[in-house]
């Protein structure tokens, strides 16, 4: 069991560059990362938690259009001034992901935070999608 932690612990995480799947040319010159992402159901709401190191409240955009919703961090490269970059693990880039959310979505009240490079989304669930505890009545 302890070894299965370790290896847990030292496992390598990397960065996974997105797919220029859709056709479109971008107008920014720079690598385009999907951010890695955690989904959490819950009774009222889902909530949706994206690692984006490196961004902002600032330089990210959120939008929702046609129950598409899109995430989409800037990010700029800091090197220090009178300095050149001579060695780099760490891939600097921008970040997208996109979701197709269902009508169980109430899309006006989605909302969103930023705290050291992770994103937090909740996105309320409509009147009609949530759990609703139904009282059993005893039979005369």
């Amino acid at each position: 069991m302890a070894e299965l932690a370790q290896e847990v612990l030292t496992k390598d995480v990397h960065k996974k560059e997105a797919a220029a799947g859709d056709g479109t040319e971008r107008t920014r010159a720079t690598k385009i990362y999907t951010p890695l992402v955690d989904i959490v159901e819950r009774p009222n709401d889902i909530l949706v938690v994206a690692d984006m190191p490196g961004a902002d409240e600032n330089s990210v955009d959120v939008t929702l259009e046609k129950n598409v919703l899109t995430i989409y961090g800037r990010v700029e490269p800091v090197v220090p001034v009178d300095h050149r970059l001579a060695y780099a693990e760490y891939g600097i880039g921008d970040y997208e992901r996109s979701f197709t959310l269902s009508d169980q979505v109430d899309g006006d009240k989605i909302e969103a935070s930023m705290k050291d490079g992770v994103l937090r989304l909740v996105l309320p669930k409509s009147e009609k999608a949530r759990l609703r505890k139904i009282t059993v009545k005893s039979a005369a």
